[in-house]
């Protein structure tokens, strides 16, 4: 399936509390991650939800922002991670993509937390813009943020929140 064909993702209603997320972005591309905010701050209003929104300096920052955050003391339900990876002429797309993915999912399989990961990896800004627009129902950004809250419903469903 690709992001053209994709569903649009229906908002995620919780029993409970009110769920409180923290979006972690790299605004590296700033057109594209805006447009992922956007989608995922409207996702998780539709959902009855609340978010915060914290900036750090690149995809590589994200995990270890995750990770700052989950032992803060501001307490969040889940997480969205937010970033755009545009390939370019030398190793160093491989290299950012797979340790900031690896780092995500380090993250999360460690400390237990609820997170969409809404990293675009792209081969070209056209790509990411296509995944990161508000319209068409193919924003990255909201499907990340049901990701997370979909993440959260299970551990609220197996009492592991």
């Amino acid at each position: 399936m690709s992001t053209l064909d994709a569903r649009i993702p229906a908002p995620v209603r919780l029993d409970g509390p009110t769920p409180h997320l923290l979006i972690v972005r790299a605004p590296y591309y700033a057109d594209v991650v805006d447009g992922l905010r956007d989608g995922a701050l409207a996702m998780i209003a539709a959902s009855g939800a609340t978010g915060d929104v914290l900036d750090v300096a690149g995809a590589l920052e994200l995990a270890g922002a995750v990770r700052l955050a989950a032992r803060g003391r501001r307490r969040y339900d889940g997480y969205v991670a937010l970033g755009c990876v545009v390939k370019g002429d030398t190793d160093h797309y491989e290299y950012v993509c797979r340790e900031a993915m690896a780092g995500l999912t380090a993250v999360v399989l460690q400390f237990g937390l609820c997170l969409g990961n809404g990293l675009l990896t792209v081969d070209r800004l056209d790509q990411a813009l296509a995944r990161s627009g508000m319209t068409g129902g193919h924003n990255k950004g909201a499907e990340a943020a049901v990701a997370a809250l979909r993440q959260i419903a299970a551990a609220r469903w197996l009492g592991s929140a």
